[in-house]
């Protein structure tokens, strides 16, 4: 069990540089399977799925150097013996976007049938097998493992979507360059990481038509380009950065060389009377002493915050907002499109003393502006669900502690570091 202890009741206040977004560097990571030439990574977390990714392409046989200092990961898959065996990393969700690399190298690859990742509730796989199936694949089972196996190149395909799942068009996107001709995908994901991913791979030579919207085509690629890629700040920790200054009633400013991506996350915050500020490649929260939730014109509709796929507020942030509904004076409700489990944690807001009602699976309701004290919870296994507590008990006077805090480090591997800089008196205990 990794421990949290946080003293709070302070105003953080100073200046933060965001890591990149894990949501961007693990699939470009996977797609870089498909590559013989050198790619140079720069500010590389050091998180805990790059680090399962870097013993994987290791033990495949890739050349490849991590220097965790500069944030540099520079990978040659050249080397990778012909008739390696490849079975994927069980504990890491992306490990499935290795997959059309791996078949388009190898000509197989191996998974275990559960995949892990977080607890936010049913997260299937048979979106992937579908869309490896349309692009040739032949999917079947040994013992507990799935085995994926082509012998050919396959021809393109257009796919449409039941839901705008991330994976699924990272995969189908990636998938589509292994073929021959061009394919489709309709009802894509068109969250910022996916097009940062899509902006990398162009980087290689890809030839990709319809990036950030629903509708992706993309030209089968047969030779890949060298390529030197920074990744861009993660505007999940950008908007947390801005929202631990709103539930201290502090003052953060937060590096941010994509503020167009903000202009929801902006109104959200405004809908706790907290306002945000883009200047000079920096976004600034400084907070009112007070958030009180701001009244609809429509006055007896309850204020919302609804999460679904982008362009809507990510599901990923919605417990960061529910921490600044805790606080706030007046009734927020928060709708999760998204997850089936990804509110039952409210349970645990009620150890500090905070009124919530969950409606049913999807929907919260905060009566914010009580007294809070000091208290013990327990983080299920969702980044986001540990930052929220450690924010509310970052708002509290007194020590609180955040147990099974550890999926923080699956995102952020100097969060806590850079929250001790603000001004939270914060310690790891393992």
């Amino acid at each position: 069990m990794t421990a949290l202890y946080v003293r709070g009741g302070q105003k953080l206040k100073g200046k933060i540089e965001p890591s990149a977004n894990k949501n961007a560097v693990l699939p470009v990571l996977c797609s870089t399977l498909l590559s013989d030439a050198p790619i140079m990574l720069r500010n590389v977390p050091e998180i805990t799925d790059v680090t399962r990714i870097h013993a994987f392409f290791s033990d495949l046989g890739s050349t490849v150097e991590w220097d965790k200092d500069a944030k540099t990961f520079r990978i040659d898959h050249s080397t990778i013996p012909s008739g390696a065996k490849a079975k994927l990393p069980q504990a890491m969700r992306a490990s499935i976007m290795m997959i059309p690399g791996l078949l388009s190298r190898l000509g197989e690859a191996r998974l275990e049938h559960e995949v892990k990742g977080c607890t936010l509730g049913a997260r299937e796989i048979d979106p992937h097998v579908a869309v490896f199936k349309a692009f040739g694949a032949e999917v079947s089972y040994e013992q507990k493992d799935i085995v994926f196996s082509n012998a050919r190149r396959g021809d393109g395909t257009r796919m449409w979507l039941e839901y705008a799942s991330v994976t699924t068009t990272e995969n189908f996107i990636i998938s589509a360059l292994t073929a021959n001709g061009t394919s489709q995908i309709v009802n894509a994901a068109c969250e910022p990481h996916v097009q940062e991913m899509c902006t990398f791979l162009e980087a290689m030579g890809a030839v990709i038509r319809g990036k950030g919207t629903s509708m992706v085509s993309i030209d089968g690629c047969k030779e890949f380009k060298p390529v030197d890629y920074t990744f861009v700040e993660d505007f999940h920790e950008i908007a947390t950065f801005m929202a631990l200054a709103a539930v201290t009633g502090g003052d953060i400013s937060v590096r941010n060389t994509r503020p167009e991506d903000f202009m929801l996350i902006d109104r959200t915050f405004e809908k706790f009377g907290a306002h945000v500020e883009h200047k000079d490649g920096w976004s600034r929260l400084d907070a009112p002493e007070q958030l009180v939730v701001q009244q609809n014109f429509t006055s007896h509709i309850t204020t919302k915050v609804e999460a679904a796929p982008w362009p809507y507020i990510p599901a990923d942030l919605l417990p960061i907002f529910i921490a600044l509904g805790v606080k706030a004076r007046g009734q927020t409700m928060f709708w999760n499109k998204v997850y089936e489990g990804g509110l039952t944690w409210h349970t645990e807001l009620s150890l500090f003393g905070a009124h919530t009602l969950l409606c049913d699976p999807h929907r919260l309701i905060t009566f914010g502006g009580d007294k809070l004290v000091p208290a013990t919870v327990t983080s299920p296994y969702i980044i986001r669900v540990a930052i929220a507590m450690l924010m509310v008990a970052a708002s509290i006077d007194g020590e609180s502690t955040i147990l099974d805090a550890d999926p923080i480090r699956r995102a952020h591997p100097n969060f806590v570091d850079n929250i001790d800089s603000l001004g939270v008196d914060v310690r790891w205990e393992d």
